[in-house]
């Protein structure tokens, strides 16, 4: 009997369909309750309009043990491929959650180690859309392999490609490691958590009673563990948000960033000094300062909810990409503490590994004292925003803006670690610390023995500062590169970033550093 080519391409479309229906259209309306969507749907939704290829649809697992045997699992529970975000490439995978909760099998995690493995060849960004309850129990040991296979790419391709987590379900066990890996986590509320061990596990061995939400929901690792960047209210504005980002990332180590289309040329800022308090002990909020130098709406915060006392994310400058880190005085008086030190290393050696220049803007009383802070190892913490200046070739710009002080302004890009160019406005204090400190202990026997020592007290203040508090004393020893008008802050960067845009810098042959983790 004569077997038509239709019959067969009505075969294999009749096999897509059944792959495309995931665990049926039970399991996919049991995701719509939840708020969530399927797979297939976040796909469509991220990518350009018909833009994506499957890759490895018809894969299956090989296992018969524990009630495996004759079972099917359409997709092996992920879909993987490639596609485009606004015309440039993007490989991807989305763990689908009607199939055995998107449970990581060993067939699963080949199909993702396939397509990580052609991203990094085709060195586009690498996008992981998380809906998974664990390693698949009933493959034993094979699942934890798979684990491994996965772990291992996003290690040994961190910082050679973009990797974007999404977590867009609970995702338990195994599943966190691999996003915790990767550069940037974004997370939905109300529906997305990561933990290691879930409530019931935690409640068995310890007899502590949590809720999934409240161990490691949206709000718990935007806020207090730091293990996402960024957070949403729900799937489609995550999935903006990770448009978003992409749109300041090259598409990998060896190329620049994406220049925007900025028609802006005045690029005088006369408002500027109306919005900061030149008081040096009044706290203001440092996005009105990155409102008034970066293109217009261009600032992507990251890390927004954590450590509030720094504020890191991209921005544009002329339409070029950079990565801002800035002391946040509204917080802590913009003091370094060992989270704010871990954000911003963090963030610093992300930008370093896809050539975005940094830019730091600079208010900073030191590093924050205390017993908890020496105890839980502030020395090591802040060692890492030390190290990570250093380490990065980047262009790397810093405007002082208010305070300098101490330990921190070395840590906080200065010359002496390797800045390019070093400005400061014209109100800005440079010294080992505050006048107020410092008058304390210079002139603590004067102060004394005076008739009047609180009056002697502030005029000695007064002459610290005038003498040794000020951007010229560092300026004439060639710490700072120029002392700049607030309003000329912006028009100063574009061109100091235009003139440094071809910066090479080599270092000595290493296999790698080892930063204080």
């Amino acid at each position: 009997m004569r077997v038509d080519i239709f019959d067969k391409i009505n075969e294999l479309y009749d096999k897509r369909r059944q792959i495309e229906l995931g665990g049926g259209d039970e399991r996919i309306d049991k995701q719509h309750e939840k708020g969530k969507w399927t797979a297939r749907e976040r796909i469509q939704y991220l990518l350009d309009d018909d833009t994506f290829i499957e890759l490895n649809p018809f894969i299956e697992h090989r296992h018969d043990a524990y009630g495996m045997d004759g079972k099917t699992a359409p997709g092996e529970g992920v879909v993987t491929g490639f596609g485009k975000i606004d015309g440039r490439d993007i490989y991807l995978f989305a763990q689908d959650f009607t199939v055995y909760g998107g449970a990581l099998g060993e067939m699963h995690a080949k199909k993702i180690a396939a397509v990580m493995d052609l991203a990094v060849k085709n060195g586009t960004p690498f996008i992981g859309l998380n809906d998974s309850g664990g390693a698949r129990i009933q493959e034993g040991v094979s699942s934890l392999d798979g684990y491994g296979q996965v772990f291992y790419r996003n290690s040994i391709y961190s910082g050679v490609i973009p990797q974007i987590s999404v977590i867009m379900g609970p995702c338990a066990g195994g599943a966190v490691y691999s996003p915790a890996i990767t550069d940037f986590v974004v997370m939905v509320e109300k529906t997305s958590q990561m933990f290691i061990t879930g409530p019931k596990v935690i409640e068995t061995v310890t007899g502590e009673q949590i809720s999934a939400e409240d161990l490691g929901g949206a709000g718990v690792h935007n806020r207090l563990s730091g293990n996402a960047h960024l957070k949403t209210e729900d799937e489609a504005s995550a999935l903006d948000a990770v448009r978003d980002l992409i749109s300041y990332l090259p598409q990998n180590n060896k190329e620049k960033t994406p220049l925007a289309v900025v028609e802006d040329s005045d690029h005088f800022r006369p408002d500027i000094t109306d919005k900061i308090p030149f008081d040096p002990v009044r706290p203001y909020d440092v996005r009105v300062i990155i409102d008034e130098v970066v293109d217009e709406g261009s600032f992507f915060e990251i890390h927004k909810d954590f450590a509030k006392n720094i504020v890191v994310g991209f921005a544009r400058l002329a339409g070029r990409t950079v990565g801002l880190v800035c002391n946040q005085p509204k917080y802590m008086a913009g003091g370094l503490d060992i989270d704010s030190s871990d954000k911003a290393a963090r963030f610093i050696r992300t930008c370093d590994s896809f050539n975005i220049p940094l830019v730091t803007f600079e208010d900073v009383t030191g590093f924050f004292p205390g017993i908890k802070q020496e105890h839980g190892g502030i020395i090591r913490h802040g060692a890492k925003i030390l190290y990570a200046y250093s380490e990065a070739t980047v262009p790397k710009l810093t405007v002082i803006t208010r305070k300098a002080y101490g330990g921190a302004y070395v840590a906080l890009n200065s010359k002496s670690i390797g800045a390019d160019l070093v400005y400061a406005w014209p109100n800005a204090e440079i010294a080992v610390m505050g006048p107020e400190g410092a008058a304390n202990i210079i002139f603590a026997k004067e102060i004394k023995e005076s008739e009047n020592p609180e009056e002697t007290r502030q005029n000695k203040i007064n002459e610290y500062r005038e003498r040794f508090a000020n951007p010229y004393v560092a300026a004439g020893l060639g710490m700072i590169d120029d002392v700049i008008d607030p309003r000329e802050t912006r028009s100063v960067l574009i061109k100091s970033l235009d003139m440094l845009k071809n910066k090479q810098e080599d270092r000595p042959y290493k296999k790698h550093g080892n930063i204080p983790l």
